[in-house]
């Protein structure tokens, strides 16, 4: 149960730097952990008419980044992003998934668009 907490923390942590990182970017976070019937969403966020679903993922090392993110763990965010898209989209508007990836003493790494499902 311990492990469990922390890890919860040290993704709680991960998630904010990531949300901080796209603010710089100029992106507006419009929701955190989001849960639906398919599956979380780490992470809402808007650029003009684009809405991406974040997936956050945070490793004691880089080389654990490595296998931080699979195709069924796209599959389960994409999944999540189409349930959730009415809800956060507008008229017009393009969505994709993205992943974000952090690691101590390494740079933020942005996956834009992807899942391409």
């Amino acid at each position: 149960m311990r492990d469990r907490r922390r890890a919860e923390r040290v993704g709680r942590v991960g998630e904010t730097a990531a949300a901080w990182w796209l603010r710089l970017k100029g992106w507006r976070i419009l929701a955190r952990r989001v849960r639906t019937p398919a599956g979380e969403i780490d992470l809402i966020a808007r650029k003009g008419g684009l809405v991406a679903f974040v997936e956050v993922k945070r490793r004691a090392t880089g080389a654990e980044l490595d296998y931080a993110i699979d195709h069924r763990r796209l599959a389960r965010v994409a999944a999540a992003a189409e349930y959730l898209g009415p809800r956060y989209m507008e008229a017009g508007d393009d969505m994709r998934v993205d992943v974000i990836l952090i690691a101590p003493g390494r740079s933020l790494r942005h996956i834009e668009n992807a899942w391409i499902g």
